[in-house]
């Protein structure tokens, strides 16, 4: 059994990238309400943790980079979409623990409302899709409770929105 390290992505630098699962540390990570005529953006996760599940899109925040700059270019890489960072929905952790009870991923993930202001949709780099959806088709996704809690609480932020 693997612990994801041994196929670690490489960095824009060139480097390795510190593997991410049985981390000593949390990582920061960034994620993206992006609402488009009422609806949702949603990628389909290409690698774990989550592989194959649909989400926010979003990533980790790397060294000197700002939150938003983060966010900004993590759309664009997975989404090929420019986005205008709005406010922080929610502040959450998201802890996995594998059979053993060990820690097995540990994010902080800082979610924003944003706004497209360009590109045009595609799937990229960490997603598998990506496709904006009706919050009333979220079942159909099969979006995590917790998911669906930033995506109702991003929703009532937009004014006059239903």
């Amino acid at each position: 059994m693997t612990d994801g390290r041994d196929s670690l992505p490489r960095r824009r630098g060139g480097g390795r990238e510190r593997g991410r699962a049985y981390p000593d540390r949390p990582f920061v990570g960034v994620g993206a309400v992006v609402v488009r005529d009422g609806q949702v953006l949603l990628v389909r996760r290409r690698h774990e943790p989550l592989r194959g599940a649909w989400s926010l899109p979003g990533g980790v925040v790397e060294a000197g980079e700002t939150l938003q700059a983060a966010l900004v270019r993590e759309i664009l890489e997975e989404t090929g979409l420019e986005v205008r960072v709005g406010p922080i929905v929610e502040v959450l952790d998201r802890i996995t623990r594998d059979a053993d009870g060990r820690v097995e991923y540990h994010f902080v993930l800082i979610d924003y409302l944003c706004q497209v202001v360009g590109g045009s949709l595609r799937a990229g780099s960490d997603a598998a899709a990506a496709q904006f959806v009706a919050a009333a088709d979220l079942d159909a996704y099969e979006v995590s409770e917790a998911t669906r809690a930033v995506i109702t609480r991003a929703l009532s932020l937009i004014p006059n929105h239903p």
